[in-house]
């Protein structure tokens, strides 16, 4: 099979294997969680029915969301969404060659990232410029563990905490993260509830696991509705946990000498993520720099094209 086909029936397999219809409604649903908060200008959805791999296939070929070129610095990419991950990829995905798996793996992950740090950048311009009695930014210092309820006065030195915390997880860390973590979105628990980043629950609602660590109480892995919203869950849990606040401070720094914020840079201040320890963190730098994905912490979302397919 020529390259071209094998591009054309692996991307159509793919779609296909995705429940698409709700992605719109996900979107939205997170993108407009403060009517306060600046919006994206994007137009409305563009649903696209695939029908034929020639249809896909020029699809990809019109965005120029191509396998060779979707992590080239700068780049500009579409904004598309799915649904959750179905059982068809779980099952078509160890028959792919790997390079194909990942580069699937990749393109569809990496524009719900960037739109999930869109999602945190219209807050930290809330709290940047909203005066400290100001309503939005009350729902974001709550949202973010800086007070407890809404009635409590906010000062300054609240305003800088939330700085340290509202900020962006760059988006070479989350696919290396995503990817081990849900084992490239073939893991139970991806299948299961789109869970990518091995998010603990302990409030009883959690997926369970097949063997308990009886040493850390009653907890399952938590569930979400969509792919998208299992990604701004992992940034919160970052942005959030005190376990991650040396990955903040080093966010914080980096800010504060204007040096790009990396995900491998980053990596290194996650020993605590898992129990791996130290060699959680060889893996992901690994996982950077043997994907080359280090050009993904450049790239950005166009503003015109968000979509929507639609496979017969």
């Amino acid at each position: 099979m020529n390259k071209y086909l094998l591009r054309s029936t692996i991307l159509l397999v793919i779609v296909a294997s995705l429940l698409l219809t709700s992605c719109t409604e996900s979107f939205y649903s997170n993108s407009s969680s403060s009517s306060t908060e600046q919006q994206p200008l994007i137009e409305e959805p563009t649903v696209v029915t695939i029908k034929s791999m020639d249809d896909l296939n020029a699809l990809f070929n019109q965005l120029q969301y191509l396998e060779d070129n979707w992590n080239n610095s700068g780049q500009s990419i579409p904004r598309i969404t799915f649904s959750n991950i179905n059982e068809a990829w779980v099952k078509v995905s160890p028959q792919l060659p790997v390079e194909t798996k990942k580069s699937v793996f990749f393109r569809l992950m990496t524009p719900l990232i960037l739109i999930s740090n869109e999602h945190i950048l219209q807050q930290r311009d809330v709290v940047k410029n909203e005066p400290l009695d100001s309503s939005q930014l009350s729902t974001i210092a709550l949202k973010y563990r800086v007070i407890k309820n809404k009635e409590t006065p906010l000062t300054e030195a609240d305003r800088q905490t939330l700085l340290s915390r509202v900020d962006i997880i760059p988006a070479s860390l989350a696919l290396a993260q995503a990817a081990e973590e849900s084992g490239w979105a073939t893991s139970r628990f991806a299948l299961e509830g789109n869970a990518l980043f091995g998010q603990w629950d302990f409030s009883g609602n959690g997926m369970k696991p097949q063997q308990q660590r009886a040493h850390l109480g009653e907890y399952g892995v938590a569930q979400f509705d969509s792919p998208l919203d299992s990604v701004e869950a992992y940034m919160l849990n970052l942005n959030t946990n005190a376990a991650y606040n040396n990955l903040r401070e080093l966010r914080k720094e980096m800010r504060i000498n204007e040096r790009q914020i990396t995900g491998y840079e980053l990596a290194g201040t996650l020993d605590k993520y898992s129990e791996r320890g130290k060699a959680y963190i060889s893996g992901l730098r690994l996982m950077i720099r043997y994907n080359k994905l280090e050009p993904v912490d450049e790239m950005q979302l166009l503003n015109d094209k968000f979509i929507h397919l639609l496979t017969n």
